[in-house]
């Protein structure tokens, strides 16, 4: 199995310190770090995800650096502040037309809506390959009914419903993911097993690189659906960005 990734990706950084007293200047925490865990993030996660489930796994990402830092209590593994950098500077890509899409069983896009790639670029992808998945953060449009699936979570969804309303193909190709409540496919709703959750961080990430990777193997969406909630139901019983194991 060969997959090809694009989309934007970052470095997602955890602090993880001490945090049991407040500032007397200012009406703030006091967070004093003790160790530092890093990895890759956003689309770069959900190929690692896919390279730890199997898959020879390809990524076509951004040059500059994304980093998403976590400042995190470590006894209650509350975050405390999130400061991202890098997005200011993110390039568009300009590729896409040296990419053999036929040496790929399938092809994921993890689009953030950084700046990496336009609805255009996302068309062209579509055009290109009968199998792709779309995760992206934009409003849906005409531009992605060739994508095969769509898998966006419940506030996406809700931010987009109103530009999809009429499309008479969006009921075939949209997966929502409910969080602890599983996901739901054409009307029917598949659930998750109740656990303690850790951290969400990547968990859709997870039940990405699930999704495609089981569908390369059996073709068949609902199988593939609850292997995806498993992935990300194993993830967020973990701190910080983990991979599926």
């Amino acid at each position: 199995m060969k997959v090809l990734v694009i989309g934007d990706s970052c470095k997602d950084v955890y602090v993880y310190g001490e945090c049991d007293r407040m500032c007397p200047a200012a009406p703030v925490p006091v967070f004093i770090p003790r160790d530092t865990k890093s990895n890759r993030g956003m689309a770069g996660n959900v190929y690692e995800n896919l390279v730890s489930l199997g898959a020879e796994c390809v990524i076509v990402t951004n040059q500059n650096e994304i980093t998403k830092t976590r400042y995190v209590e470590k006894k209650t593994n509350h975050m405390i502040m999130r400061i991202d950098s890098g997005e200011e500077k993110i390039e568009k890509i300009n590729n896409l037309h040296l990419i053999d899409f036929s040496d790929y069983n399938a092809v994921v896009i993890s689009d953030y809506d950084k700046g990496f790639l336009s609805e255009e670029n996302i068309q062209y992808i579509a055009d290109h390959h009968a199998l792709v998945f779309l995760d992206t953060k934009k409003l849906l449009g005409e531009w992605a009914k060739k994508v095969k699936f769509i898998k966006i979570n419940e506030i996406e969804y809700n931010k987009t419903k109103h530009t999809v309303k009429d499309f008479s193909w969006i009921n075939e190709k949209l997966i929502i993911t409910l969080g602890a409540e599983g996901c739901l496919y054409k009307e029917k709703q598949l659930t998750v097993s109740k656990v303690e959750i850790k951290d969400l961080s990547g968990a859709g990430d997870s039940f990405l690189a699930g999704l495609v990777f089981n569908y390369v193997k059996n073709k068949n969406i609902y199988d593939s659906i609850v292997f995806a909630n498993q992935c990300a139901t194993a993830v967020v019983q973990q701190k910080g960005v983990t991979t599926i194991k």
